[in-house]
C-alpha cells in the first residue's frame, strides 16, 4: 500500500539545535543563588561581544525590547518619524509607535526585500526640505505633518544585510541615528563586516527559530558609551549605576534576560559558526532541488552579501501562481510553511490608524503575496529537503 504523506515523520517548520551542552548549562543554573542578572548573563553579553568586535552587548529578554531600548536611547519621542521598511516583522515599526513616533515607510528591493536606499535618500531629502515634498511619503492620516526626521531603521530581511555603505551615508548626510535591525542576521556579514556593525545601535534577537536560540531573549549591540548606560538603565526598570534596589533614576522597563535563557546562549554562541555551515548546506539543498522546478524563484543573495546566515528558506513564485494554494496543497501533504512577510502597512491595525491600502507599496505587497517561506533549520535533513521539493513539485501539478 502507497504510504500516505502525512503519516510520514513530520516536518517541523522550525526546530532548536540543541545538545546535551546546552541542557547541562540549564540545569545547572538551578544549583546556584542567581536566577537573574547574575554571572551567565555577563558571559553571555561578553560571547557576543567577543564575536560581533562590538564595544558593548547587552542582553535582554526580547529582540522587540532591544530595538525599542534603542529607539529610547535616541530619544525618539511623540511626533518624530524614523524612516523605515514595511516588508518586516511587525516589532520593526512597533517599537516607534511604543513612543507614539510615525514609522514612515520606504518601499523595497524587488531582489533582496531590503529596504531601497535610493528611495531612502529621495524620502530623506523631502521630508526635511517640508511642505508638499514631505506630504507625499506621509500617510493619509494619524501623523503629525510638522514632525521631525530622526532615524533610519533598517532591516536585515531574511538574514540578508541592507545595503548600508548608501544607508550609512544618507544617515551621515541628514544628521539621521541608524538603528539596525539584525534580528534576524546573526553571523551575516556585508563586504567582510558583520551584521549589528553599521547602525548607531543594533539588536539581535534568540527566539527559537534563530540562529541561535535562548529560547526568548535579545541583545543590543553599539559603540556609544552614553547610549550602553542608558539601555542597561532602561531594561533594569530605570536604575542608574549607586541606585539601590528601590530606587529608580528614570522611567524604565522589566526587559532582564534571565539566566537559564543566558547559559543556554552561552553554549548557542560557542556552536553558531557551525550552526551557521548546517544552514548553509540546507539552504544549498534547497536551491539543487528547487532551482529546476518552473514557477518557483529562489532566493536572490547580493553579491555584497559576503556571509549569509540563513535565518529562513523563502522562495517566491510567479505571480500567474497563487501562492496560498500552494500552502494549502503543502499542509495536505503533511508540510507546513508560511506567507513571508505579510506587509505591515497592510495589517489591520495599521489601515484602521494610518489609512494605508492597497498600492501604496509596490513591491513590498508584490513580495508579499508571492512568498512562502518553507521548513528550515540547522538540523534539517537532506531527505527532509527532498520531501518538501516533492511536495512543492505536486502542489504546483495540481495548482
Amino acid at each position: 500500500m502507497e504510504e500516505n504523506p502525512i503519516d510520514r515523520v513530520p516536518i517541523n517548520m522550525s526546530s532548536p539545535d540543541l545538545t546535551s551542552r546546552e541542557r547541562e548549562a540549564v540545569a545547572s543554573v538551578l544549583d546556584t543563588r542567581w536566577l537573574s542578572m547574575g554571572p551567565q548573563e555577563k558571559s553571555f553579553e561578553a560571547a557576543v561581544k567577543e564575536y560581533i568586535g562590538s564595544r558593548h552587548a547587552i542582553a535582554v529578554n526580547s529582540g522587540t525590547a532591544g530595538l525599542h531600548l534603542c529607539i529610547r536611547a535616541a530619544g525618539i519621542r511623540d511626533g518624530d518619524w524614523a524612516l523605515t521598511t514595511p516588508f518586516s516583522f511587525v516589532a520593526s515599526a512597533n517599537v516607534l509607535l511604543y513612543e507614539r513616533a510615525a514609522p514612515i515607510f520606504v518601499d523595497v528591493d524587488k531582489k533582496t526585500g531590503n529596504i531601497d536606499p535610493a528611495l531612502v535618500a529621495e524620502a530623506a531629502a523631502d521630508l526635511k526640505a517640508g511642505g508638499s515634498s514631505a506630504q507625499k511619503w506621509l500617510p493619509r492620516r494619524g501623523v503629525s505633518k510638522t514632525g521631525q526626521l530622526r532615524a533610519i531603521l533598517t532591516v536585515d530581511v531574511f538574514g540578508q544585510p541592507a545595503d548600508y555603505d548608501q544607508i550609512s551615508e544618507i544617515a551621515a548626510e541628514n544628521e539621521l541615528d541608524l538603528i539596525e535591525d539584525s534580528c534576524e542576521a546573526l553571523g551575516s556579514s556585508y563586504k567582510g563586516r558583520l551584521a549589528g556593525k553599521f547602525g548607531r545601535a543594533s539588536a539581535f534577537a534568540f527566539y527559537p527559530n534563530k540562529q541561535i536560540t535562548t529560547g526568548e531573549g535579545g541583545i543590543v549591540i553599539t559603540e556609544d558609551d552614553d547610549w550602553s548606560a542608558t539601555i542597561r538603565s532602561l531594561r533594569n526598570q530605570g536604575r542608574a549605576p549607586g541606585d539601590t534596589w528601590l530606587t529608580h533614576t528614570r522611567l524604565g522597563y522589566n526587559y532582564r534576560l534571565n539566566e537559564l535563557s543566558a547559559a543556554l546562549g552561552v553554549v548557542q554562541m560557542s556552536r553558531l559558526d557551525a550552526m551557521i555551515e548546517k544552514r548553509e548546506q540546507i539552504a544549498a539543498w534547497y536551491s539543487e532541488e528547487l532551482g529546476s522546478i518552473p514557477g518557483v524563484e529562489l532566493p536572490w543573495v547580493s553579491a555584497d552579501t559576503t556571509r549569509m546566515s540563513w535565518f529562513v528558506y523563502v522562495v517566491r513564485f510567479e505571480p500567474s501562481i497563487d501562492r496560498n494554494r500552494i500552502a494549502d496543497a503543502l499542509k495536505e501533504q503533511g508540510i507546513p510553511s508560511r506567507p513571508y512577510f505579510l506587509p505591515i502597512h497592510l495589517q489591520p491595525y495599521m489601515v484602521e490608524r494610518f489609512g494605508y491600502q492597497d498600492g501604496d507599496f509596490p513591491v513590498t505587497e508584490d513580495l508579499g503575496r508571492r512568498g512562502l517561506a518553507l521548513p528550515f533549520s540547522s538540523v534539517m535533513s537532506q531527505d527532509e529537503v527532498q520531501r518538501v521539493a516533492e511536495a512543492i513539485r505536486n502542489a504546483l501539478a495540481r495548482v
